[in-house]
């Protein structure tokens, strides 16, 4: 599950984050919410395939929690597609920018 988002804070002159600042080196801002959704999905994956190969084998006992495990995932990884589109057409816009 991807955590709630935390409220932006305004920037102030001169306080600008650089590379190996102290939030970045703690895993706090966009590096350490990507990597925790990145987490997040791969837990889901992995849950959603323990699932279905325990329905495979016979072992799940309730079928709406293996449907409901599946479909977490695959919504799961649909946001990460769109998401991940969304990022690159940003980037290509930004590339295709004259200065």
């Amino acid at each position: 599950m991807i955590p709630p988002l935390s409220p932006i804070t305004p920037l102030t002159p001169g306080s600008s984050p650089v590379p190996g600042d102290a939030a970045a080196q703690t895993g706090d801002g966009f590096r350490g919410l990507l990597g925790q959704a990145v987490d997040g999905l791969q837990n889901d994956l992995q849950q959603s395939s323990a699932a279905s190969e325990q329905l495979a084998t016979g072992q799940a006992k309730d079928l709406s929690a293996v449907v409901s495990s599946v479909e977490r995932a695959s919504l799961a990884v649909q946001l990460a597609t769109q998401i991940r589109n969304k990022a690159v057409d940003a980037y290509q816009e930004i590339f295709r920018m004259q200065m």
